[in-house]
């Protein structure tokens, strides 16, 4: 399994190529795809991004939920109808496409967040903000986790 830690923030270039940190492209390199998979977040603005045994792991889940289920609907246009599956250039860039820049507010420097097993891209300034709620989120509520 793929896990994405830490954060980086790269610059796009002029051709609007991007280079995805080397610690989250190790972290895929068992993966049968060389690249990542990318959609617009439904929660945040931000880009989501996964390994595409990941996505695979999804679609899966999404097998268990009903046939005529709303929500499986919605997730499917969601999810999988935006999905882009983005191969690695031989310097280990992809090429963001324009929309989903958009939706994240990206212009010419971008924040890749490990989530574990997934990642986010954000616009650097705008995570600023809501990292600085999340921090105060869980001073406030000071989750549990069970190992």
């Amino acid at each position: 399994m793929s896990l994405f830690l830490s954060s980086y923030e790269n610059r796009l270039d002029s051709k609007g190529r991007i280079s995805v940190p080397a610690s989250f492209r190790a972290s895929l390199n068992n993966d049968k795809f060389a690249g990542v998979v990318l959609y617009r977040s439904f929660t945040n603005k931000c880009i989501d991004g996964l390994s595409m045994s990941r996505m695979e792991q999804l679609a899966a889940a999404t097998d268990k939920m009903g046939v005529f289920d709303n929500a499986l609907d919605d997730l499917s246009a969601m999810l999988f109808a935006d999905a882009r599956p983005l191969q690695f250039d031989v310097t280990g860039r992809i090429v963001i496409p324009n929309d989903l820049l958009k939706h994240a507010g990206i212009t010419d420097r971008a924040l890749f967040v490990g989530r574990g097993n997934s990642f986010q891209i954000w616009n650097p300034d705008e995570f600023k903000k809501v990292q600085e709620k999340s921090l105060e989120n869980l001073r406030t509520t000071r989750p549990n986790l069970v190992i």
